[in-house]
C-alpha cells in the first residue's frame, strides 16, 4: 500500500510536471532522460531488472533518428494523462486521511467555521460526530487505500513499459546484436585460449621432452662407447626420470585448464566439493537436486566457481564464503557469496571478467554485487537446454 501509494503520488506530480515542461521536454534527448526515469520508476514497482540502454545519439539531426525518439514523445501526453488520472484518486485518500484525525481529536480547539467536514459536508460539532464519523472515515479511507493502490500503481507502471518497450524488431536488434559481441568476445578468448596451451606447451612440457630425448641420447652413446660407466650412466637416467615427471604434471596442468577431468571423475557436484574443501576461507557448500547438464556448462560452472573462491581466498579478506547452485526448468543458478570488503569489479580486468565472458559464451548472465564494505555477491545462471 504504502509503495503504490508513494508511486501514485509521485506519478501526479510527474505529470503535472510534464504538462508545465511540455515544450523542453518535446527535445528528443530531454524526453529520452523522462522516459527512462519512468521506465526505471515502474521495473523498480514490478520487481524487474533495470532495462538496458543504448548510449544516447549525438545531437542535432541524428538525435530525431533515434528509434526510441517516437516512443518517448508519445510518452509524454500518456504521462501526463495517466498520471494525474491515476494519482488524483491517491491524493484524495491521502488527503481524507488529515481531516479524519483533526476531526476525531481536534475539532473542539477550532472555530465553528474551521472545523473539518467529515464524509466531505458533514460537520463536526460533537464528540458524538467526532468518534464515529472521524475513525470511520480513516478507516474507509486506508481500507480503500490497501485495496486500491497496489493494482492501479502496477497498472500505471504496466501502462508504461507497454508504451516504451522495444518492437519486436528492435528487441530481434538488440538480441543480434548482443550475440555479436559474445561471438567476438568468445572468438577472442579462444584464440587466446589456444595461444596459452601453445605457449605451454611449446616453452615447458615439449622443452622438458627435448631436454629428455637429449638425456637419453647421451646415456645411449656412453653406454655403447663405454658400458662400465655406470655413475655417468644413473645420473643422466635420473635426471631424465626427473623431467619425464615434471613433464607428466605441466601436462596434466595443461589438460585440467581445458576440462578438468575432476568433473569427468566425479561429477559436478564432486568438483564444486573439491573446490570448497580445498579452499582457503571456510566456504559452505548447498546444492540443489541437479539433473544431468551438458558437459559446457559443468566446464564454466567449475571455472566460475573455482575463480570466485580464489578471489575471495586472495583479495576479499573474508571469514566466511559460500557456493548455492539451483536448477529450475531448464536453467542453471550458481551464487557465490563472502562476507568480505567488497569491491569486487570485473570492468577492472580481473578474474571476474574472465567468468563473465564464459557464461556469456553460453548466452548465461552474471551480476556481480559487491558494494564497498561488502558483502559479494556473484550469481550465474545458464541455460541448460543445448
Amino acid at each position: 500500500m504504502w509503495r503504490g501509494g508513494a508511486y501514485l503520488l509521485v506519478s501526479l506530480a510527474s505529470g503535472i510536471a510534464t504538462v508545465l515542461a511540455l515544450p523542453l521536454l518535446w527535445h528528443p534527448r530531454l524526453a529520452r532522460l523522462w522516459a527512462d526515469w519512468h521506465r526505471d520508476r515502474a521495473n523498480r514497482l514490478l520487481g524487474k531488472p533495470p532495462a538496458s540502454r543504448p548510449a544516447l545519439r549525438p545531437k542535432g539531426r541524428r538525435a530525431w533518428a533515434d528509434p526510441t525518439t517516437p516512443r518517448n514523445l508519445l510518452w509524454l501526453p500518456m504521462a501526463a494523462l495517466t498520471g494525474v488520472a491515476l494519482g488524483l484518486p491517491a491524493l484524495l485518500c491521502a488527503g481524507n486521511v488529515l481531516p479524519g484525525i483533526v476531526g476525531t481529536t481536534l475539532w473542539w480547539a477550532l472555530a465553528p467555521e474551521d472545523r473539518p467536514r467529515l464524509f466531505i459536508d458533514v460537520p463536526v460539532t460533537s464528540w458524538t460526530t467526532a468518534l464515529t464519523l472521524g475513525p470511520l472515515q480513516i478507516v474507509l479511507v486506508a481500507a480503500l487505500a490497501y485495496v486500491g493502490f497496489p493494482p492501479v500503481a502496477r497498472a500505471h507502471a504496466r501502462i508504461c513499459l507497454v508504451v516504451l518497450s522495444d518492437s519486436p524488431a528492435e528487441q530481434l536488434a538488440a538480441r543480434v546484436a548482443v550475440l555479436t559481441r559474445t561471438r567476438a568476445d568468445v572468438l577472442d578468448a579462444h584464440g587466446a585460449e589456444l595461444r596459452r596451451i601453445e605457449r605451454d606447451l611449446h616453452d615447458g612440457t615439449q622443452a622438458r621432452l627435448v631436454a629428455i630425448a637429449m638425456r637419453l641420447a647421451v646415456a645411449r652413446q656412453v653406454l655403447s662407447d663405454s658400458p662400465r660407466d655406470e655413475q655417468f650412466l644413473e645420473g643422466l637416467l635420473r635426471d631424465a626420470h626427473e623431467g619425464a615427471e615434471e613433464a607428466m604434471t605441466e601436462l596434466r596442468e595443461v589438460i585440467r585448464s581445458v576440462y578438468p577431468p575432476i568433473l569427468a571423475d566425479r561429477g559436478l557436484a564432486g568438483a564444486l566439493v573439491s573446490l570448497t574443501t580445498g579452499n582457503g576461507v571456510p566456504t559452505r557448500l548447498d546444492i540443489g537436486s541437479l539433473e544431468p547438464v551438458p558437459a559446457a556448462v559443468e566446464a564454466v560452472v567449475y571455472f566460475a566457481v573455482a575463480e570466485a573462491l580464489t578471489n575471495v581466498a586472495k583479495h576479499s579478506r573474508a571469514t566466511a564464503a559460500g557456493v548455492r547452485v539451483t536448477g529450475a526448468a531448464d536453467r542453471l543458478s550458481v551464487v557465490i557469496t563472502d562476507n568480505g570488503t567488497g569491491g569486487a569489479d570485473d570492468r577492472l580486468g580481473t578474474g571476474l571478467a574472465g567468468i563473465r565472458r564464459r557464461v556469456l559464451a553460453l548466452d548465461g548472465t552474471v551480476d556481480v554485487d559487491s558494494p564497498a564494505g561488502g558483502p559479494t555477491t556473484i550469481t550465474v545462471e545458464l541455460p541448460c537446454g543445448l
